[in-house]
């Protein structure tokens, strides 16, 4: 491999002579070789966004001239493009500021910048790219970018059609009645339509928590530079680089009011992610529903069927299990994890900054994903293909105990508990208990226990 030397303030390093980075990045490439997890691309290309604005900002402003300006520009799009990925190696486990990512991608633009221009030297990664600016300050403002933009094009598209498929569903079933279902006992009738309202409604409610959560990541740090006072930056520098990001984006991002706040609190993207927490926590009920009514097929409940995607077991021959299900549990669980590791960051900043940054981020954008990408799974693998098995929600029904509870304005509470206790201990149907009893006369059976009229159709 061929190396060429860079240096800094610390001094010279080798650096692989094809890599745009420079020496701060080999260096802290070096420093910290601790796991797998590289710093999200997404958090890449909102900072590309960011040193764009800036650069257009820093031109308006008079401080960076028009020909830097553009080859910065030009730089920042390649990267938004994806054509230099391999360029941006940094883990998640670095400084806790993001300083070392920061100045991976400060280095990459200036390198293609000055190649673009033709010019060695031509454009300094901490003079140019980083103008006005501070790590402390341009790493959580890519942070909001990072997580508004994925919450708005992966998260929400998704969330919308898996709510047009329950909705569908709902509709499909609005009249094919079973039997409800409290603390995993028999209870009165509703239809499955009824219940697939409720996991439809759960959808939307979150879908209106998270939008509502996510309008503080509008917020940006930046202009607060090192401790949140603007130094060395304009003080309009904040609003313009806003500005800019929302001709980009198309989002509505406004420079945050305090900058102190925006460096060292991160309550923001707590509230947000508690949000995507109780979508987990919704998405695993639907998802322990779903293989709980599809459980069988011949000894579990089986009021649904749903897709059948590969082969169960590696020795059960024609086992089919709900695998859709369990990968989305899997996720919700993980989705909690994030946020415990989120809250305790978030609680962790001292004095002027919080050095827990990269950490944050990451566990959000992976919970952001995962959802996405789980729930689209769970949606077009699983829940497009639910049907129901009308004959078995039928026998269940008819078979249950808790049709007596419509006796109660009748006879009473206790007359209708005898009727119930009787058929269970005789092992007879309800009708034949409860003229047994004496209580009831057949004609008054058929008319009180009329499981449409207990489903408030």
């Amino acid at each position: 491999m061929k190396f060429r030397i860079e240096h800094d303030t610390l001094g010279e390093m080798k650096v692989p002579a094809e890599k745009y980075w420079g020496a701060q990045t080999q260096r802290s490439k070096e420093n910290f070789p601790i796991g797998v997890e590289g710093m999200p691309l997404e958090v890449i290309y909102a900072f590309a966004h960011l040193k764009k604005a800036a650069a257009m900002a820093n031109e308006e402003l008079g401080k960076l001239p028009e020909e830097k300006c553009q080859v910065i520009i030009k730089a920042c799009q390649e990267i938004l493009q994806g054509k230099w990925d391999e360029h941006f190696p940094l883990v998640v486990w670095q400084t806790g500021s993001g300083t070392q990512s920061n100045m991976n991608v400060n280095e990459v633009v200036a390198r293609r910048a000055n190649e673009i221009a033709g010019k060695e030297g031509f454009i300094h990664p901490n003079d140019d790219v980083n103008m006005s600016q501070s790590s402390n300050d341009t790493f959580p403002t890519a942070m909001h970018i990072a997580a508004y933009t994925e919450i708005e094009k992966r998260l929400m598209p998704v969330l919308k059609q898996f709510k047009k498929t329950l909705k569908q569903k709902e509709k499909s079933y609005r009249k094919v009645i079973k039997i409800g279902r409290t603390h995993l006992q028999d209870a009165t009738p509703l239809t499955l339509g009824q219940e697939i309202s409720g996991w439809r409604t759960m959808v939307k409610r979150s879908m209106r928590m998270i939008e509502e959560a996510q309008q503080y990541l509008l917020n940006l740090a930046i202009g607060g530079t090192a401790v949140g006072t603007g130094i060395n930056a304009d003080p309009s520098f904040g609003r313009r680089v806003a500005e800019q990001l929302q001709k980009q984006t198309g989002f509505p991002f406004r420079s945050s009011s305090n900058k102190f706040h925006a460096l060292t609190s991160h309550d923001e993207i707590v509230h947000v992610h508690g949000a995507l927490k109780a979508l987990a926590a919704d998405m695993m009920k639907i998802a322990n529903d779903v293989r709980w009514l599809a459980s069988g097929p011949r000894s579990g409940i089986g009021e649904i069927s749903i897709p059948a995607n590969e082969p169960g077991s590696s020795i059960m021959p024609g086992k089919v299990n709900p695998t859709q299900s369990e990968a989305m549990t899997m996720i919700a669980a993980q989705v909690f994890g994030n946020d415990a590791t989120i809250g305790f960051a978030a609680s962790q900043g001292n004095f002027e900054l919080n050095v827990f940054k990269p950490v944050i981020i990451y566990n959000l954008l992976q919970s952001i994903r995962l959802l996405a990408d789980g729930i689209r799974s769970f949606d077009e693998r699983c829940a497009q293909g639910i049907t129901a098995n009308e004959e078995v929600i039928h026998q269940l029904m008819e078979r249950s105990l808790m049709l007596v509870t419509a006796l109660n304005p009748h006879i009473g509470y206790e007359k209708a508990a005898s009727i119930a206790k009787l058929a269970h201990e005789k092992g007879i149907t309800l009708k034949e208990a409860a003229i047994a009893t004496g209580y009831v006369t057949a004609e008054q059976y058929d008319q009180w226990i009329n499981p449409e009229k207990m489903v408030n159709l």
